[in-house]
């Protein structure tokens, strides 16, 4: 996860809001950091589609056809749906986004670099990668993060590396046990530590997260009240229909136009 940047002129235009608001009231973030933070993030949302973006990775029609006859659901249905998984598949790098750049605002020492680490704080000798969920990594990718946390360890003794996960199976901050070349592996200094954990270790508050998440809401709708932002544009149903009146046809004709038979389908 990696960094969205705030231009002077938003961050202006969100101190100026937040004075008017003035609720937030976090304490271990300012509100006007906070404003600024969720509006760059619901600026980054994407909020429409089209056919070309639709049909970016060629769609499936067999699956469509099977959805619309088992859940007995018009093609209309189905395809609003898969746009709206489309687009929910791009929304969550940018709550990745979210996550991990609000610790820049920490101070005392943390910051979010370009490289490497997520999260780092070299006062305090301490490095994390953030993941969205438990079960983002598969077992190649979990075995490179730890051997890349174990590096860090060797060259650096002071060093405590950290596996951040907002969403977890539990609360916890513990070694972080893995299994490599069959092999069981676990180290003091190499740590699993779900969200609420860790934001207790950057902002020194326990309860900084729940915090957070009591007040997103609020801040949420002053976001949209100043921004105009939440609704999808969707041109996918009515560019089919240009095609064909027939949807399932020309969703067809999306992915196997160029077959044998397809010329009259």
């Amino acid at each position: 996860m990696k960094g969205m940047h705030l231009s002077k002129n938003a961050s202006h235009r969100s101190s100026e809001h937040v004075h008017k608001t003035g609720r937030y009231g976090l304490g271990f973030i300012s509100d006007e950091a906070i404003f600024a933070h969720v509006k760059e993030t619901v600026r980054h949302y994407r909020t429409s589609i089209d056919l070309k973006d639709f049909n970016h990775n060629i769609v499936d029609p067999i699956k469509l056809t099977f959805d619309s006859k088992i859940y007995g659901r018009e093609f209309n249905q189905i395809i609003d749906e898969e746009c709206i998984r489309q687009i929910d598949k791009t929304n969550s790098n940018h709550i990745g986004y979210f996550h991990q750049n609000l610790f820049k605002y920490a101070g005392n020492g943390w910051v979010v670099p370009d490289r490497g680490f997520d999260v780092v704080n070299d006062d305090r000798h301490i490095f994390a990668e953030v993941k969205n969920k438990h079960n983002t990594m598969n077992a190649a990718s979990s075995q490179r993060t730890y051997m890349k946390m174990q590096a860090k360890i060797l060259s650096d003794s002071k060093a405590t590396c950290m596996l951040v996960e907002v969403i977890a199976k539990k609360s916890r901050n513990a070694p972080w046990e893995i299994q490599l070349n069959g092999q069981p592996y676990a180290h003091a200094k190499i740590r699993r530590l779900s969200m609420d954990r860790f934001y207790g270790i950057v902002f020194g508050d326990s309860s900084a997260f729940v915090k957070l998440c009591r007040v997103l809401p609020a801040i949420l709708d002053d976001v949209i009240e100043e921004t105009h932002c939440g609704k999808i544009q969707n041109t996918v149903y009515d560019e089919l229909r240009e095609l064909s009146p027939d949807i399932a046809r020309s969703i067809y004709l999306l992915a196997f136009k160029n077959y044998e038979g397809f010329g009259n389908f």
